[in-house]
């Protein structure tokens, strides 16, 4: 049941199996039907708050620890990060689709650490069709 991370404006691949998008915002210039997902778990994003003073922070870097350690609090709270893990336990492949441009200082990076922390199989991206 392995989790792994990769942005929505990749193409959907057969490897994918079920696709999350993770954001709580609809990603710009994707269509419902390109991003082709499975579920929009909105509820498992960074709060509006939290979202909001990330995305307005000068140094986005700098910040980047403050606003992990405050997400994963976030998540510890919530019932849909939960239900998110026993989503895991349905699937062989869960892909969670997230629309930053940052590959790797981002909220689905954190959500995948999180993940692997509570016990789910993750992998950092997803493992080429063959």
């Amino acid at each position: 049941m392995p989790f792994v991370i990769k942005r929505v404006y990749e193409p959907a691949e057969a490897g994918d199996g079920f696709r999350v998008l993770v954001d709580r915002l609809w990603p710009r210039g994707v269509s419902r039907e390109r991003a082709e997902l499975d579920l929009w778990d909105k509820e498992v994003a960074p709060s509006p708050e939290l979202r909001t003073e990330w995305h307005h922070a000068a140094d986005r870097a700098a910040a980047f620890d403050g606003f992990a350690a405050r997400y994963r609090a976030e998540l510890d709270e919530s019932p849909a990060a939960e239900a998110l893990l026993a989503l895991g336990r349905e699937h062989d492949r869960v892909t969670l689709l997230y629309g930053a441009r940052d590959e790797h200082s981002n909220h689905a990076a954190v959500l995948l650490a999180w993940l692997g922390e509570h016990g789910a199989s993750v992998a950092a991206t997803a493992p080429p069709v063959e």
